[in-house]
């Protein structure tokens, strides 16, 4: 199967890890030879409730029963989609009420562009230096690094880089400015964390000179922090919030959610402002659906802090230089890259799943399902405190 996977299969790496699945279940996947790998990687984030989590299998099921695709997006009323939309609103503060539903985080960033632009008239968008949004033509627009960039160049005019928790280029955003879109915790960058109350003063610039803030959560959101959103760690409302990942429960979403008001305007001057065919599809909504009940009916979000807490007090190592991050969206800071890679490919013969970050490459990320047991998380620690002893017995001896 895996010379059928590198030959009809488009690749993006020249060495994909390549574990042939055969099934997963909770914080495990298990390979065609029945090996088991403890997952730290949660499909980048995306796995909030672990691997086929009951519920969500359940909802899916249900959904599935009734119907499928009807019609594209916003014309039918679908109970599932409808549903997701209505907690959403319930859960999150004002103004934002109204969700449009797409495909994936990357549609949803472009979907915030479009909007910010038609609600403002301005042209400008401002991002953050090794910025990450996705990697359609918009989102790449907008990404942080010159050396993504620009085999892809011509891109979308008129956007322009600031530095994250920089306070002089602040002065940056101005009337001219529709947008600046930032991700509430830098996620390729290192997993950084905004500073000094630096989200606080981009909001009050943004409100000064009338610029709109889009903060995209594709990563932090749905509990992965220790609140259903990210931005609630800073007192900051977005005017408009782009959330995907672990917001399917392991099906494929996005959304961007603003208030009834500037949503309307991707109603008329034209109309369809912005469409999609399977954006909202009743069977994603339903298992989005029932993520976001699981998720706030229980103490699974606050035990993500407690979970952080066991991780930090048990990886402590020399080679290990930071622990970056919060709640389960962690990485670990080593000296070098090959240091970070020795201990990504080791610990996946050990049985132990880790995974790089985009623009860090001393980086190893930690970011398993917000379902993982203490004993899961001590298991997995075990497994790399055990790597990391053999990398440094191999280096004192070299030298």
């Amino acid at each position: 199967m895996q010379d059928d996977f590198l030959k009809y299969q488009a690749q993006t790496t020249q060495h994909p890890l390549a574990i042939e699945v055969a099934k997963a279940k909770g914080s495990y996947i298990f390979d065609t030879s029945k090996k088991r790998y403890l997952d730290f990687i949660a499909g980048v984030s995306a796995c909030t409730l672990g691997h086929c989590h009951p519920k969500v299998i359940q909802a899916i099921k249900s959904q599935l029963d009734n119907y499928l695709h009807v019609m594209v997006y916003g014309e039918f009323v679908m109970d599932s989609a409808v549903q997701l939309t209505k907690l959403l609103a319930s859960l999150l503060p004002d103004p934002l009420t109204t969700t449009y539903l797409t495909n994936s985080g990357t549609e949803a960033i472009e979907g915030s562009l479009k909007l910010a632009r038609r609600s403002t008239g301005r042209k400008e968008i401002l991002y953050a230096e090794k910025a990450y949004h996705g990697n359609t033509m918009g989102s790449m627009s907008i990404m942080g690094s010159d050396e993504r960039r620009n085999p892809f160049e011509p891109l979308i005019p008129e956007c322009r880089s600031i530095k994250f928790n920089n306070e002089p280029d602040l002065k940056k955003i101005t009337g001219e400015t529709a947008a600046v879109v930032l991700e509430t915790i830098q996620g390729g960058a290192g997993f950084i964390l905004p500073a000094n109350d630096y989200l606080k003063k981009v909001r009050s610039r943004c409100d000064e000179v009338g610029a709109l803030l889009i903060l995209d959560e594709i990563q932090p959101g749905f509990g992965r922090t220790g609140k259903l959103f990210g931005f609630e760690h800073y007192d900051i409302v977005p005017d408009i919030l782009v959330i995907g990942k672990g917001m399917g429960g392991g099906m494929p979403i996005g959304a961007f959610t603003s208030s009834q008001r500037l949503m309307s305007n991707l109603k008329d001057h034209p109309k369809l402002g912005h469409i999609t065919t399977f954006g909202g599809h009743p069977v994603i909504a339903a298992a989005a659906l029932s993520t976001l009940k699981v998720l706030t009916e229980n103490d699974l979000i606050d035990r993500t802090l407690v979970k952080e807490k066991i991780f930090r007090d048990r990886l402590q190592h020399p080679l290990i230089k930071e622990i970056r991050g919060k709640g389960l969206m962690l990485a670990m800071i080593f000296e070098n890259e090959d240091i970070a890679t020795e201990v990504i490919l080791k610990c996946k013969e050990d049985g132990l799943l880790l995974f790089w970050l985009l623009f860090e490459p001393k980086a190893v990320r930690i970011t398993p399902p917000l379902t993982i047991s203490e004993d899961e998380i001590d298991e997995g620690c075990t497994i790399l405190l055990h790597i990391l002893d053999g990398i440094s017995k191999h280096d004192n001896h070299s030298k």
